[in-house]
């Protein structure tokens, strides 16, 4: 079969329009709309728990065309130029593009399994070998502290004592703090707590940054130390915004900030 030179040449041009077509979703009053913005879109789903199908390429490219048709007609009402718009659609770009920057960052930047050990053991031995289930009484003079201390040596019952403590959290319960390490209190809190012995209370007010305590020690335990495997994520995690915050302000100490 001879194609007609005429014909030939609408087949041409046909088979050269179609990569064009292929990179746009449609053609909404002469301006393309990219295929690149659905399959940006269908990323974000997908990371959500949606299942990539040819109906939400469909619902989305709808969705396209009718954001299209919208801005479009913001833009021949020259919303955009409205300076509050702008501020937002500045701040909204640069939301973008600084998560992009991160994710380059984090990319570059991959923390190491000997950094994850090596953290991993000074949180073992922050922690220490030992538990403790102590109770406390959080006061906020140190005569009442005190006072406290006589009741609790003339022979009142630190449970009952502790209904008037200051913390939320544990004086409706004694005061009960449950298990911990001496490391999840403030310093001058867990000092005074390894020093007692079970079932002995503070004989001196404890002062810290939240008030006075009597503390009473309940008993101890060998420490439940999570294996390396369980804290690896969070681990991982809080190195790696420990270096992102070291980069940014790296950077801001470079920066001229007047």
């Amino acid at each position: 079969m001879t194609l007609k030179p005429a014909r030939l040449l609408v087949l041409l041009l046909a088979t050269a329009a179609l990569p064009v077509l292929a990179q746009n979703l449609a053609v909404v009053n002469g301006k393309p709309v990219p295929s690149s913005r659905a399959d940006v879109m269908i990323k974000q789903m997908a990371a959500q728990g949606q299942q990539d199908t040819p109906q939400l390429r469909n619902m989305v490219k709808e969705e396209l065309i009718n954001r299209e048709i919208l801005i479009q007609e913001a833009d021949k009402l020259g919303l955009g130029a409205l300076p509050d718009v702008k501020n937002q659609v500045e701040i909204a770009r640069q939301a973008i593009v600084i998560r992009a920057l991160v994710a380059d960052f984090v990319k570059k930047h991959p923390i190491s399994d000997a950094e994850i050990k090596a953290e991993y053991d000074k949180f073992k031995a922050q922690a220490g070998d030992k538990e403790y289930h102590a109770r406390h009484i959080l006061v906020e003079k140190e005569d009442d502290a005190k006072a406290i201390i006589a009741k609790l040596k003339a022979g009142a019952k630190f449970e009952d004592l502790a209904k008037q403590s200051k913390d939320p959290g544990s004086a409706a319960n004694g005061g009960d703090l449950d298990w911990a390490t001496p490391a999840s209190f403030v310093k001058p809190f867990s000092d005074a707590m390894v020093a007692l012995k079970k079932g002995e209370f503070s004989q001196t007010p404890v002062k810290t940054q939240y008030g006075y305590h009597v503390l009473k020690l309940e008993d101890t335990r060998p420490a439940k130390i999570p294996t390396l495997e369980e804290v690896k994520p969070k681990i991982e995690e809080s190195l790696q915004q420990k270096k992102l915050q070291e980069y940014q302000q790296a950077l801001r100490s470079k920066a001229k900030i007047q």
